[in-house]
């Protein structure tokens, strides 16, 4: 809904089922203040997306702007902010005392049972709505006894309930009641208990259904009237079949009319072209024939120009008992269908010869049919050859080819006219097989691209052109042949889960193969011990912060299904992990659409990736499970203890080892090591995987549980005496341990154990213990722990020792060597402090009246702050009314002011806000920026009508210019943009004259020695009637962020705007405001084309600093590009001034440019004429007279990178650049650095 504005349901309290949904709504506003958690329960399915963005929209609710807000504060995605739906609609918020019932207007509670509101508070009279259910007068939680639920809302007796009829007819029958509700009809599984009862029963098999036709006759003219017989087993009336056309006849006539069993009336099937067969009333037992047609007819088929088949007899009893039938002018149907069927029917004897018409039913078929028989089959997985028989008529030319019709076949009950009817559905595949040139062959046919494993039903029907004596074609057909192509090697298993249940035991689980491909017989499961990773082994887990433990592989898998060692263990509490929660239906839909799509994808892997070679009979699973076996007998549980290297264990391959599972998709793999991964690879095997081998694998990686105890350190811990006040402390490794050994922590002390140590994994394999420095003298004790990938072991018992006291004589050396130490740094303090002292004296003899001062961060100056003057306008003659943008500061808005503007009671204006998060000092620059347009007064320069400096939020009145920057109006008129305005690219008097206004408003701004600086045409505003004025200045440079580059850490430069030497010294000045001018006439020509396409903001910098300038944009005039390329000369001083760019085009401009333009006023001064510095050094000299000969100018010298040469004619002067012969981004100027011939006007300013 584009139109929309804001959803406005301010009375709207409560959702009770469901989420809300809300999308592509390019103008709603208005929905980031609404708190959808206090309308419905839950709020994480809701989908809100493809709105206006909350950033444009100024979402005020009321009382907000004059800061007297009138709704109530809640918390979304942790913004707490005021709740509302529109501008002056607030959000109803009930009290927290009344927690989830609802409340009156005036916050009083409400009963528990309303819904809403209500009128009077804890009152279950005055409900606005229900919560339950309503009956006589009052809310109540259920219905009371002896009434009964109704429409889900309210309760009613059951008088009442008896005497709801259906508004069709009176003779309808009533509602029912079942388990306490009021309903229309019984649920499904159930019928009424007899024709006037109003109580169900449940069905013994499927429930009947009795449909009635109003009109005794039924028409079944399309799919839509048979659909309203869906799930009817008996009808009322008479059927009548007059299908003539339709897509999927067959099929969608035998989903609506299958069910049905007895036909009280007659049957007649007429001018029905599209049916082939009948068969689509599959359970029709039963034809009264209580009323019938004209001629005492109860079965009546006319003029079925394609019926050929009425049921299959051979499993099919009919019954019609009473009436006669009728056929006639059904070319297709055969006498003999005809015939079987008055046998069955228990008809035979009824029909007059007249009922039958033996020569109008039947002509065209192939009733006289011979029988083909099949002479061989060849199977194999996805193939089958068949021959059979050549059929020889009497007239071998009538014979013109054979057709085959195979299809899959799961059951050997199909028939030749399954799914098919004449408008060209057939549930059969047809291949056409021409006959051999050799009349001694026998005819055949290979059929590909089968299903292994399945059995395919296949007849083949010989085309002929042969005529028996009348008049009857005469054709040949087999019989339906079954046949199952050859096995095939199944698919992986599915869903393959793993779980460990104690810690030398995992349990498997898994699903079958989607595609058997044979009769699965068994699973081949394969394992393998992981070596640990590389990282493991490389890192001092002594200084991490954080041990990598891993966890071992817990699940949800039912052990308690499993036989072998049906062990469980207690979840939660201390035992280990909570119990898991059972997964919600969501969760269950997501993980089938995942299974789902996992199957697809997994078999595409193998189909694509997988080709089998034709060499091999046998796939690797089985070559490897005969290798293995023999290994089975090694102890698994002492495998591979830690007495061999790092660099061993890391290369260690370990062995597959293997079992075989029948009859069952589990299993528990045993006597594997604690709390180590394996790798687990499940593989099908079919009945002939003797011959093809099984599938490949599908595999999962498993950690066992840890064991308890096995991080203990065993044996005892002894210690070695080392000198220097050290020991050394020996440990055996664990034997069989949780994993990998990461570390060991020594915990030791002499009163109490309060000293720690820790020993990485290396250290101890290097060194087979721990050495203990720096040990005072005296009786210590110690224990250690072992930290593995699970965790940590227990401490051993504490082991004794002692460290001995050292010697006198050792004492004295020691002091001999100390006091030397000690004098020298005593001496070498004395001097340090010395020399600060004398630094900091002479540093306080500096001159009399010296200051040193900051700057107080957070002090403004009284020139910071705004002072209000003439400019100030009161804010109550301000009224917004729309959204124009984001600006800079804030919002800016579409309204009127009055008063603002002379001899105008109201003005339409631009206004702009500042945020509320906004900073004192960002108010403050937004007025002091808004403040340098009071000086301004031209037509070509944007207006600044008014300032609300008083109050909040701070407001500046500009000039509304309806149509935008005109960098956004130029990109509209693109051809290729959605929002074109159907207006045609500017012209070249359109471009001369947009370029005038926007050099007149800049010559006003230069003669007030005002400098722009940052010249684009996003910073020009286009007007009503299509006037281009220079925008206002520092408020634009947030919505075009990416048109800036921030050079060296300072503020943001617009860089491919900027003229070289503004690039090079960061200097402004008028003429930089020139180059900047040419660029936006190249923007205006390209229609706001960013410049320099493709070069990045710090190459754009090197390109023109170094001479590159713009390429003449495509279908650009020649005038437009000549003035540009005068006002990108390098020289700052040859660029004309705006006064000489106006004189130049002003002949183009159109009449009005000259009663509003700056260039034609009063004001307009021309400047005094400088005289030329001609020195040959500087190359600024070079004169802009044309009457200034070259050859008269003496030639610069070498070093001053520019010459003077005899140019293509009088006023043009021809520039050459010394630059090395590398020219980066050459190609920007099409392949000249500075190098250009340009006619330049004569200067009165150089």
């Amino acid at each position: 809904m584009t139109n929309l504005k804001d959803i406005g349901l301010y009375n709207l309290r409560n959702i009770t089922r469901g989420a809300i949904r809300i999308e592509k709504n390019a103008d709603l506003c208005y929905l980031s203040t609404v708190d959808w958690s206090l309308i419905l329960d839950a709020v994480s399915n809701n989908y809100i997306v493809g709105n206006k963005p909350p950033k444009e929209c100024g979402d005020l609710c009321p009382g907000t702007m004059e800061e007297k807000p009138m709704c109530e504060k809640t918390t979304i995605n942790n913004e707490y902010n005021y709740r509302c739906w529109t501008t002056n609609r607030c959000q109803k918020m009930c009290p927290s005392a009344c927690g989830k019932r609802a409340c009156t207007e005036n916050n009083e509670c409400c009963h528990p049972e309303c819904l809403g509101s209500c009128s009077a508070p804890d009152n279950d009279t005055a409900c606005v709505a229900c919560r339950h259910y309503y009956y006589a007068g009052v809310c109540v939680p259920a219905c009371p006894p002896n009434t009964y639920r109704f429409e889900g809302w309210r309760c009613v007796d059951r008088d009442f309930c008896a005497n709801i009829l259906s508004a069709e007819s009176s003779d309808s029958e009533g509602f029912v009641i079942h388990d306490g509700e009021c309903m229309q009809e019984c649920p499904s599984g159930f019928i009424r208990n007899g024709s006037q009862s109003m109580y169900c029963i449940p069905c013994e098999g499927p429930c009947p259904k009795v449909c009635e036709e109003e009109k005794k006759t039924k028409t079944i003219d399309s799919v839509t009237s048979a659909q309203m017989l869906q799930g009817c087993t008996i009808f009322k009336g008479n059927l009548l079949i007059n299908i003539r056309r339709g897509n999927n006849i067959a099929s969608e006539l035998e989903n609506f009319m299958g069910l049905i069993e007895v036909v009280t009336g007659y049957v007649k099937i007429r001018h029905s072209h599209a049916l082939v067969s009948l068969s689509f009333l599959k359970n029709l037992r039963l034809i009264l024939g209580e009323e019938q047609l004209e001629g005492n007819y109860s079965f009546y088929v006319l003029d079925n120009q394609n019926l050929q088949q009425l049921w299959d007899w051979d499993h099919r009893n009919l019954t019609i008992k009473a009436g006669k039938m009728y056929f006639a002018f059904n070319p297709k149907l055969c006498v003999s269908e005809i015939y079987r069927m008055e046998e069955v029917t228990g008809t035979k004897g009824r029909q007059s010869k007249g009922d039958i018409n033996t020569r109008n039913n039947g002509e065209r078929a192939s009733c006289e049919s011979d029988v083909l028989h099949f002479t061989s089959t060849t199977t194999w997985k996805n193939r089958i050859i068949i021959t059979w028989h050549r059929y020889r008529p009497p007239d071998y030319r009538d014979l013109i080819s054979f057709t085959v019709y195979y299809k899959e076949a799961p059951f050997k009950n199909v028939t030749e006219y399954d799914g098919q009817d004449a408008c060209g559905s057939n549930s059969w595949n047809m291949v056409d097989v021409d006959l051999p040139p050799n009349k001694d062959v026998e005819p055949g046919i290979l059929l590909h691209g089968l299903k292994p494993w399945t059995q395919y039903a296949v007849y083949v029907k010989a085309v002929t052109l042969t005529m028996v004596e009348n008049d009857h074609i005469r054709g040949a057909k087999s019989e339906i042949l079954y046949i199952r192509t050859n096995a095939s090697v199944p698919s992986i298993p599915l869903d393959v889960l793993s779980a460990s249940n104690s810690s030398s035991q995992l349990i498997v689980k898994w699903n079958p193969p989607s595609l058997p491909n044979g009769n699965l017989s068994y699973y081949i499961v394969r394992w393998q011990r992981q070596p640990q990773d590389g990282y493991l082994y490389r890192h001092n887990y002594c200084s991490k912060d954080k041990i990598p433990i891993r966890k071992y592989a817990d699940g949800t898998i039912d052990i308690e299904e499993v036989t072998e060692n049906p062990k469980t263990e207690v979840c939660g509490g201390e035992k280990g992990p909570c119990c898991a929660c059972p997964k919600t239906e969501a969760e269950k839909q997501a993980e089938k659409e995942e299974a789902e799509y996992r199957k697809v994808f997994e078999n595409f892997l193998h189909n694509s990736i997988f080709v089998p070679r034709p060499e091999r009979k046998r796939r690797d699973v089985m070559q490897v499970a005969n290798t293995t076996m023999s290994s089975r007998s090694r102890n698994t549980t002492a495998a591979d203890t830690y007495n061999i290297t790092d660099l061993e264990e890391l290369e260690t391959e370990y062995p597959f080892f293997e079992s075989r599972v029948d009859n069952k998709e589990r299993t528990v793999i045993s006597n594997l090591r604690p709390f180590t991964l394996y790798r687990i690879d499940i593989h099908s095997c079919n009945h002939e995987a003797e011959k093809l081998g099984c599938s490949a694998s599908n595999f999962v990686f498993a950690r066992t549980m840890p064991a308890e105890g096995a991080d203990d350190i065993p044996g005892p811990v002894t210690w070695e005496p080392r000198p220097e006040n050290s020991i050394f402390l020996k440990w055996p490794e664990p034997e069989n341990p949780n994993g990998l050994i990461l570390m060991y922590e020594i915990k030791y002390g002499s009163q109490v154990e309060d000293q720690r140590e820790c020993v990485s994994r290396q250290e101890y394999r290097k060194y087979g213990g721990a050495k203990l420095n720096r040990l005072n003298p005296g009786n210590y004790t110690a224990r250690i722990q072992a930290t593995s990938l699970s965790g940590n072991g227990s401490w051993t018992d504490p082991v004794f020792f002692y460290v001995q006291a050292k010697t006198g004589y050792e004492n004295f050396i020691h002091l001999i060597i100390a006091l030397p130490v000690a004098v020298l740094l005593i001496v070498g303090g004395l001097v340090i402090m010395l020399y600060v002292f004398h630094r900091k004296r002479n540093n306080s003899r500096l001159g009399n009246g010296v200051l040193y001062a900051s700057v107080n961060p957070e002090y403004f100056s009284a020139a910071d702050v705004y002072v209000p003057d003439e400019w100030e306008v009161a804010r109550e003659k301000i009224t917004m009314s729309r959204e124009l943008g984001q600006g800079s500061f804030g919002m800016v808005y579409e309204g009127v002011a009055k008063g603002v503007v002379k001899d105008e009671p109201e003005t339409r204006v631009a206004i702009k806000t500042v945020n509320e998060a906004a900073s004192m000092r960002e108010r403050i620059e937004f007025l002091n920026e808004a403040s340098v347009m009071k000086e301004f007064n031209c037509h070509h320069v944007v207006r600044l009508l008014g300032v609300v400096s008083q109050g909040q939020p701070t407001l500046v009145i500009m000039e509304l210019m309806t149509r935008g920057d005109l960098k956004s109006y130029l990109r509209s008129l693109r051809p290729e943009m959605e929002n074109n305005p159907v207006l045609a690219p500017p012209s070249l008097s359109k471009m001369i004259q947009m370029a005038g206004e926007i050099a007149d408003g800049m010559a006003y701004l230069n003669a007030n020695k005002f400098v722009h600086r940052d010249l684009a045409a996003r910073n020009c505003m286009v007007a009503e009637d299509f006037t281009v004025k220079i925008g206002d200045f520092g408020m634009t440079r947030d919505i075009y962020e990416t048109d800036y580059y921030r050079k060296g850490g300072k503020g943001l430069l617009p860089v491919r705007w900027m003229s070289p030497e503004s690039l090079k010294d960061g200097v402004f000045t008028t003429y930089s405001d020139v180059w900047s001018f040419g660029v936006v006439l190249w923007e205006i020509a390209t229609l706001a084309e960013q410049p320099y396409q493709g070069l990045s903001n710090e190459q754009v910098l090197r390109f023109v600093m170094e001479g590159g300038l713009l390429d003449k944009p495509d279908n650009c005039p020649d005038m437009l590009f000549e003035l540009m390329r005068m006002c990108w000369q390098y020289n700052p001083k040859m660029r004309p001034s705006f006064l000489e760019i106006i004189s130049s085009i002003k002949d183009e401009m159109e009449p009005g440019f000259r009663e509003v333009s700056f260039y034609y006023s009063e004001e307009n001064k021309l400047p005094e004429p400088e005289e030329l510095d001609l020195e040959p050094e500087n190359m600024e000299s070079v004169p802009l007279d044309p009457s200034a000969s070259s050859a008269s100018l003496p030639l610069p010298d070498r070093h001053s990178g520019h010459k003077a040469e005899n140019g293509p004619g009088p006023g043009v002067l021809v520039l050459r650049a010394s630059f090395d012969e590398r020219q980066p981004y050459a190609h920007m100027n099409g392949g000249r650095k500075n190098e250009r011939a340009l006619p330049l006007p004569q200067s009165s300013t150089c």
